[in-house]
């Protein structure tokens, strides 16, 4: 799929349905996620996921794929932007909702904090 090809709405959908993307870094990288308020958010660094090469983009591909079949749901770019955790208290609360088998969970937010970045992909649909 080209960029544009794809609806805000099944890009909604692809993304609720599915707590992972796949984002194409220095090669495709598998990145688990929340969907809140019209974008990805998703938390890199520290003991979470390492995703190289994000913090120097302006924009990523992210693509969405089926939980049942693999298939592709949606592929589209979007913007990268570094969320400051403090103002966005909602959105990392989802996404500490959605982490599953982290020793600390009751305290992710407060390790993100320190060691983690938490990144908001807006879908350029």
């Amino acid at each position: 799929m080209s960029e544009g090809s794809v609806s805000a709405a099944a890009v909604e959908e692809g993304a609720k349905k599915s707590g992972i993307c796949w984002l194409t870094l220095d090669r495709p990288r598998l990145a688990w996620h929340a969907w809140h308020d019209g974008a990805i958010y998703l938390v890199s660094g520290g003991a979470e996921q390492e995703l190289p090469g994000l913090e120097s983009l302006d924009r990523v591909t992210v693509t969405l794929r089926s939980k049942d079949n693999g298939a592709r749901l949606a592929e589209f770019e979007a913007t990268v932007e570094k969320v400051d955790q403090a103002a966005a208290s909602d959105a990392v609360a989802v996404l500490a909702k959605e982490r599953l088998n982290a020793p600390d969970s009751e305290h992710l937010p407060e390790r993100w904090a320190r060691e983690s970045i938490v990144w908001r992909l807006t879908p350029q649909v």
